[in-house]
Parts: structure tokens; C-alpha cells; sequence
């Protein structure tokens, strides 16, 4: 199982934050991870199983850093923070960092490098670590069971974090510079007591400059100061390239903050046309429910004046004769079928209802006058 991108990624950070501060001191380290919270990582709500999972894949990650090729100081930074990782650890018993035995002689010679450079800090938490004994040793560096296949999967090295191929200073180390030294020193005592005159030395002994292991010298610390000066480049331009990055990135967000308050303003502007079509619709509404009204205030109009009719006609309903009965039936219908449609009474359908009401009531006031005549 490989590490989590996130808990590596977080491991990097770290790491790149305290090669920048230039020092491979425990007291930066702990600002560091006190700053980063970088205790919390074992906080997360899990089981059992997957808090020893996760956290054998933690160590591993972090023992990655702790081997060559990286810098001393990358390995430094590593062996902090397994130091950091194995004593917050939540399990319950610890788990412990697995090393190799073919690893073993090349931890051992840095503990050595510490101790000769005096980083004595550094070389408190290896010896902290071994007294706890949180190293497990192993025949291989990765888990292997029966009838697996074996993949050879290379881990891949960050190029930052990873020491440059000097040859310079692979070829001219500080031993050899002591040994040159002192072979230097020998050569110039034994001129002297080979030549008559001790304190001038015969020219013709001299075959190498006085000044030669000076030179030699010189140009190793030139050398030096050169290839740090191009790291320190380096760095400038990966901060560069993060500020233009971040300059790109806050432009891309006003673009898309500009797009977004033109598609505000847009989608404004048709929505205002949307209300006023509807608002229109609604104004049909109020005038269909206004003519529903009128309609209805007509078909009482209309049953009012039947009431009349038939109040009208009650008395005369017998004496009326059959041809009068069939105009009524007609006209009857036809008021059903007027209020069943109901249509806009014109002033000529008014005048022609009151010419009727008039036929109706002439001849009953004549069969009164009758009646009267005949008793």
C-alpha cells in the first residue's frame, strides 16, 4: 500500500519549510511543527485497524527522507519528524520504524556525520529513538508474503529535497584536503633539510609552488560558494514562479468574479422581462374574472326580470290561450339558452324584452275590463 497523497504532500510542506529556514536545529523544528499542527494528524475518527495502517504507512513515508540521496539537512528535518510522529502516535502498542538491515551501516555513519559536525541535538533524538526502541529491523524494506509477485517499484525522489551530484566535492573532500595538507607540509620540511643552506632552500628543490595547497584550496571554497549561490537561484525562481502562479490565479478570479456579475446583470434583465409577461397574463386574468362578473351580474338581471314575468303571469296563466303558451315556451327557451351562453345584452334586446312584457300585459288588463263588463 502506498502512502496517502495528502499525508504526503503535508511531509513535503514540512520539509521544504524547514530547508528554507537554513538550520538543522531541534528548537526550528518544533516552532515548525507547532505552527503546522502537524500533531493533529493522527486525530481523525478511526478504527483500530486503519489507525495502525495509516500509521506504519506515516513512518514509512517519513524514513524515505531519512536515506540518501537527500541533503543532510532533508535528513535531519526526517529524522525529526520521526521522532515527532512515532512519540504522538495513538497506538496502542506503538508501532514501530521498520529498517532494513542493508540501510543499518548507512544510519550508523550519519549518526557519526552528527556527532563530528556537532549537531549533538540531532544526535540526541537517533540515540532517544533507539533507547525506545522504536526501530524494528527486518530483513527487507517493504513487507513480502508467499506467491506474491515482486514488484520493483522504485520510489520516486523529490528533486528539491535531493543532494546535487558534485563531482567536485565527491573527488575533493575535507580528508582529502587534510591528508594534501600535511603531504604539503612534509615536502617543504624535507627541502629544507635536504639543501646546504636550511634556511634558504635550493630553487632547484622546488619544484611545486609554496602556495599550492592554498590554491587548491581557494577554488574548493569558490566552487562551494557557487553552487549554493545557483541553489539559492534556484529557490528564487520556484518563489517567483509561486508568485506569478498566485498573480495568475487572483486574475483568473476577477475574470470569473467579472463574468459572474455580467451574468448577474443578465440574467436580471431577461427576469424583469419574464414578470412583465406575466404580469400581463395576470391583467387577462383580471379581465376574464371582471367579465365573468358581468356575465354573472346579467343572468341575475336576467332571473329578476323572470321572476317578474312569472309573477306577471301566474293569474293569466289560464285564460291564456295556446298560441300565447308557445310564444312563452319559446321565449323561455330562449332565455335558457341565453343564460346558459350568456352574452352581452345590447340595448335593442332590452327594448324588445320590454315590447314583450307589454304584449303580455295588454290583453289581460282587456280580459279584466271584460270580466268586469260581463258580471
Amino acid at each position: 500500500m502506498g502512502a496517502p497523497a495528502g499525508l504526503q504532500a503535508d511531509c513535503e510542506a514540512l520539509l521544504s519549510r524547514f530547508q528554507e529556514m537554513d538550520s538543522v536545529r531541534f528548537e526550528d523544528f518544533t516552532d515548525l511543527w507547532r505552527s503546522m499542527k502537524f500533531g493533529t494528524i493522527f486525530c481523525g475518527r478511526m478504527r483500530n485497524l486503519e489507525k495502525n495502517t495509516f500509521t506504519k504507512e506515516a513512518l514509512a513515508l517519513a524514513w524515505r527522507y531519512f536515506l540518501p540521496p537527500y541533503t543532510f539537512q532533508i535528513r535531519v528535518c526526517a529524522l525529526y519528524l520521526l521522532y515527532g510522529l512515532y512519540n504522538t502516535q495513538l497506538c496502542q502498542p506503538k508501532q514501530k520504524i521498520r529498517v532494513a538491515v542493508k540501510d543499518w551501516d548507512e544510519i550508523l555513519k550519519f549518526q557519526q556525520d552528527l556527532i563530528n559536525a556537532q549537531h549533538f541535538d540531532a544526535a540526541y533524538i537517533f540515540r532517544k529513538l533507539r533507547l525506545d526502541r522504536a526501530f524494528h529491523f527486518t530483513a527487507m524494506p517493504t513487507l513480502l508474503s508467499y506467491r506474491m509477485k515482486k514488484k520493483n517499484q522504485r520510489a520516486e525522489v523529490t528533486e528539491d529535497f535531493k543532494d546535487p551530484n558534485d563531482h567536485v566535492m565527491k573527488l575533493i573532500t575535507s580528508d582529502v584536503l587534510e591528508e594534501m595538507l600535511n603531504v604539503h607540509d612534509h615536502y617543504q620540511r624535507m627541502k629544507h633539510i635536504i639543501s646546504a643552506d636550511r634556511a634558504n632552500p635550493d630553487k632547484a628543490l622546488s619544484l611545486i609552488k609554496d602556495d599550492f595547497f592554498d590554491n587548491i584550496k581557494n577554488i574548493v571554497l569558490e566552487h562551494q560558494q557557487w553552487h549554493k549561490d545557483r541553489k539559492n537561484l534556484s529557490l528564487k525562481s520556484t518563489a517567483k514562479d509561486g508568485e506569478e502562479r498566485s498573480e495568475g490565479n487572483s486574475q483568473q478570479s476577477e475574470r470569473s468574479e467579472r463574468a459572474e456579475s455580467l451574468a448577474k446583470i443578465k440574467s436580471k434583465a431577461f427576469s424583469v422581462f419574464v414578470q412583465a409577461s406575466k404580469s400581463r397574463r395576470h391583467r387577462q386574468v383580471k379581465l376574464d374574472s371582471s367579465d365573468s362578473d358581468s356575465a354573472s351580474s346579467q343572468g341575475q338581471t336576467k332571473a329578476t326580470r323572470k321572476r317578474r314575468n312569472k309573477e306577471t303571469l301566474k293569474p293569466a296563466g289560464r285564460k291564456m290561450s295556446s298560441r300565447n303558451r308557445g310564444d312563452m315556451q319559446n321565449v323561455q327557451r330562449e332565455d335558457k339558452s341565453l343564460s346558459l351562453s350568456m352574452p352581452v345584452i345590447t340595448e335593442e334586446e332590452e327594448e324588445n324584452e320590454s315590447f314583450s312584457e307589454t304584449e303580455f300585459t295588454a290583453p289581460k288588463r282587456r280580459r279584466k275590463h271584460r270580466t268586469k263588463s260581463l258580471v
